[in-house]
């Protein structure tokens, strides 16, 4: 059963480049093995984290729970948690977007404010966002290449 997970949270320091790319790269030497797929989100004011998981439940919830207790995160929250029936970035073992360089007209298509608050919207904005990003090709390395 695939399962679709988007969480946020806070990044224990400040995000760097270096950090990013640590954990792209964990990501993407292990995820084609264990059949997850997503995209992963940073954003500077509030140093957040926005990611979505795809794959089995099982699967999903194991790398959930290692998130949780990643001392690189803080304030892990689930934003949505569903049961798919098609991964919506099977393209992605995991793709990444700096929400920094996103224009802010974007971002208040989906929010209250042009800054990014992950923890005060809904999932359902979240995910039109993140389409909206797809579409546009804001998102970086497709498949890790």
């Amino acid at each position: 059963m695939l399962v679709r997970l988007l969480y946020a949270s806070r990044a224990a320091g400040e995000i760097d480049d270096a950090l990013v790319a640590s954990i792209l790269e964990d990501s993407r030497k292990h995820n084609l093995e264990r059949g997850i797929t997503g995209i992963l989100c940073t954003y500077s004011p509030g140093n957040v984290f926005l990611q979505v998981l795809e794959g089995g439940r099982e699967t999903v919830n194991a790398l959930y729970a290692a998130i949780v207790r990643d001392p690189r995160h803080r304030e892990v929250t689930i934003l949505d948690y569903a049961e798919i029936a098609e991964r919506r970035f099977a393209g992605w073992r995991m793709g990444s977007v700096n929400l920094n360089r996103v224009n802010q007209a974007i971002i208040l298509r989906f929010s209250e404010r042009a800054t990014l608050d992950p923890f005060a919207m809904s999932g359902r904005a979240l995910f039109a966002l993140l389409d909206e990003l797809v579409s546009s090709g804001a998102i970086a390395c497709r498949d890790g290449s």
